[in-house]
């Protein structure tokens, strides 16, 4: 995993603005089918040279991939904070966390995944948003935990801390690439946040998803 500190002239040709124009475009220079995802978003690969970009606070994306296949896809979701002072199992908060984990899942499985080979690559957490809850340090938990009972192996992480992150990854290869995120520019990833887990507390999840 390469970790980026500041913004090559590469990354702005690739990504450009990332809170504004087409969610999924092609790049010339690059040769990459670009997707950014957001809160609440989940895609699995639909073709060769995609690169999936998305930037956490609090929220948690897991790129969860078939080596053998090389399919891969990726989640990014927020556990909505609650009183409950269990994050796992019980918690409603928690139903959240586990259909995003789900819906990823069950997608790879879909195109053929087998669940026994499936590694994940796991980011974000990063306590961004002032609240006594620390979501960032719940939504760690959680996906820990998620991952743990469903015996898929994490074959890496950069969770915690305060920072937001922008992530890089590539279905494909499973390479991925993190930047730290400092610029005041980056940092509407906070605003944007604290916006989805307004939506989250006001509209709870409907249905429930079962891996298979």
């Amino acid at each position: 995993m390469t970790i980026h500190q500041r913004r090559t002239d590469t990354e702005k040709t690739q990504v450009g603005n990332y809170f504004g124009g087409d969610k999924r475009y092609y790049d010339q220079i690059s040769e990459h089918t670009i997707v950014k995802l957001y809160s609440g978003d989940c895609y699995v690969a639909q073709e060769h040279g995609e690169m999936l970009v998305t930037i956490l606070g609090s929220c948690i994306s897991a790129c969860i991939r078939d080596p053998l296949l090389q399919l891969g896809g990726m989640n990014h979701f927020l556990l909505p904070e609650t009183s409950d002072k269990s994050v796992i199992g019980t918690s409603s908060s928690a139903r959240f966390g586990a259909y995003a984990m789900e819906q990823l899942i069950n997608e790879l499985l879909k195109r053929g995944a087998v669940k026994s080979r499936l590694e994940a690559k796991v980011f974000g957490g990063g306590n961004v948003i002032a609240s006594s809850a620390m979501i960032g340090d719940k939504n760690v938990q959680f996906v820990r935990q998620f991952l743990k009972t469903e015996g898929i192996k994490i074959a890496s992480e950069h969770l915690g801390g305060t920072s937001p992150r922008r992530i890089h990854y590539f279905p494909d290869t499973g390479k991925v690439m993190m930047r730290i995120l400092k610029r005041k520019e980056d940092m509407q990833i906070i605003e944007e946040e604290k916006a989805y887990a307004k939506k989250l507390i006001a509209k709870p999840v409907e249905g429930d998803v079962e891996l298979f």
